[in-house]
């Protein structure tokens, strides 16, 4: 059963909720919502894509470059 049927058949009043928005940091400009935690929160989580992608270019080029050959997979020429 939900909380509003339950509080409804017991006879009590609706659960009150805040009107205030979760995210109470300020805005970056006044007419997009987005505020600088949200921000500040996009540019971290890029940095940290940024690297992982370095990290799985490095892997992958090592792959290529010796794994590959050494292991027979295929030969590089040149």
């Amino acid at each position: 059963m939900g909380e509003a049927k339950r509080r409804r058949d017991l006879g009590l009043p609706p659960r009150q909720t805040e009107g205030k928005p979760r995210d109470a940091s300020p805005r970056v400009v006044s007419w997009l919502p987005l505020t600088r935690k949200q921000a500040q929160s996009f540019m971290t989580w890029t940095g940290r894509g940024a690297w992982a992608g370095i990290g799985l270019l490095v892997v992958f080029w090592i792959v290529v470059r010796f794994i590959g050959p050494a292991l027979g997979w295929w030969t590089l020429q040149g």
